[in-house]
């Protein structure tokens, strides 16, 4: 049997976008991926980010924001950058073989009430599970 191929997502803070991708990755090609994500700096994942991903049955409440140098050590097959601050602080991924870009929106800064900034949040997490769909099930 193959090995699985290891991905790391990419975010400011770990809270959101990365967290999304990771529970959206291991729920749908788990069997093919190991997953991780991490942020440029500590944060803690959105409630937001929790609620949105419990509505299509992932949980990620057990996940907690980590940093880059929390996976110091760890070596992966792919790293992802999901937001454009984190491709500048990180443009390639010395842990990762390949590093690409690929932004999404920061959910949290959607403007209006808490329905629209969820909204929002189920926006970002519909898109990349669309991406992860074209970028990863072959």
């Amino acid at each position: 049997m193959n090995e699985k191929i290891r991905v790391l997502f990419i975010c400011t803070a770990n809270a959101a976008r990365s967290q999304m991708a990771e529970g959206l990755l291991r729920s749908k090609y788990g069997d093919r991926f190991e997953v991780f994500s991490a942020g440029t700096r500590q944060s803690r994942v959105s409630a937001r980010a929790i609620e949105v991903m419990n509505e299509i049955g992932i949980d990620i409440s057990h996940h907690h924001s980590k940093t880059l140098s929390e996976i110091s050590g760890m070596t992966f097959d792919l790293a992802v950058t999901l937001c454009d601050n984190a491709r500048q602080v990180c443009p390639v991924v010395s842990c990762a073989h390949e590093t690409i870009h690929y932004g999404f929106p920061d959910p949290h800064l959607t403007p209006g009430s808490e329905e629209d900034i969820l909204n929002g949040y189920r926006d970002v997490r519909d898109m990349i599970a669309a991406w992860i769909d074209t970028t990863f099930m072959h």
